[in-house]
C-alpha cells in the first residue's frame, strides 16, 4: 500500500511539474538517478553545488570530483569565509548548478527558503542547466504546506547541523526570530520553468535529506 501511495503522489506531482515546463523524473534507485545525472552534463562543463544535503548523501560530488569536472562546492572543508564567497557567486556563472529543494507542491511548484540566497538565485537564473534532487517526502499538498514544511523540519535541521544559537535549533521548531543569525531570510517559489533555464526535477523513492 505504501508503494502504490508514493507512486500515485508522485505521478500527480510529476504531471504538473511537467505542465510547469519543468523535465521531472522518478527514480526508483539511486545508481539510475545518479546515471540520469551524469547523462545531462557536458563533458568540460563547470558544475556548482548548492547548499544541499540530499546531494551529498547520494554521493554526487565524489562522482563528479572523480570524473575530472571542475565542481565549485562550497561546502568542502577547509575554506575561508573569503573563498566561499567566491564560490557561491561562481555559481551564478556555471554552466550546471546541481542542488536540493526544501519542498516541491502537488501543483508543480518549487519552494525554498534561504538565508543567504546564493542557492536559490542560482536555481532561478545564471547557469544553463540546474538539476534539483529531492526524495519523495519533500512533496507537499501546497504552497502553505510547503512553507509549514520548511519552518517544523527543514529550517530546524540546518540550524543544528550549522550548530547555530538559534530557537529553533533549541525547541525544534521555528518561532519566528529575530535573530542576526536567522537562515530563514528569502521565500522564494518557482511556479513555471525560468524561460532561460533547462530545469530538471529528479525525485527519488527515498527519505533523503531534510
Amino acid at each position: 500500500m505504501k508503494e502504490w501511495f508514493v507512486k500515485k503522489l508522485v505521478e500527480r506531482t510529476i504531471k504538473k511539474l511537467t505542465e510547469n515546463g519543468f523535465k521531472a523524473s522518478y527514480f526508483e534507485d539511486r545508481n539510475t538517478l545518479r546515471e540520469s545525472v551524469l547523462s545531462i552534463i557536458p563533458p568540460g562543463a563547470t558544475i556548482g553545488v548548492g547548499g544541499s544535503v540530499t546531494v551529498r548523501e547520494l554521493g554526487i560530488v565524489e562522482i563528479l570530483n572523480g570524473r575530472g569536472f571542475t565542481v565549485y562546492d562550497h561546502w568542502k572543508e577547509g575554506l575561508s569565509n573569503e573563498e566561499r564567497a567566491r564560490i557561491r557567486k561562481a555559481h551564478l556563472t556555471c554552466q550546471v548548478f546541481i542542488t536540493g529543494t526544501n519542498a516541491i507542491t502537488e501543483d508543480g511548484e518549487i519552494v525554498n527558503i534561504d538565508g543567504i540566497g546564493n542557492r536559490v538565485a542560482s536555481m532561478i537564473y545564471g547557469p544553463e542547466t540546474v538539476i534539483v534532487i529531492a526524495g519523495y517526502k519533500k512533496i507537499v499538498k501546497n504552497l502553505q504546506s510547503a512553507i509549514e514544511r520548511i519552518k517544523s523540519i527543514a529550517a530546524p535541521m540546518n540550524a543544528k547541523r550549522l550548530n547555530l544559537t538559534l530557537p529553533c535549533s533549541e525547541y525544534g521548531y521555528c518561532t519566528n526570530c529575530k535573530s542576526e543569525k536567522r537562515i530563514c531570510r528569502i521565500l522564494t517559489v518557482i511556479q513555471k520553468r525560468p524561460p532561460e533555464t533547462e530545469m530538471y526535477i529528479f525525485i527519488i523513492n527515498e527519505d533523503i535529506g531534510f
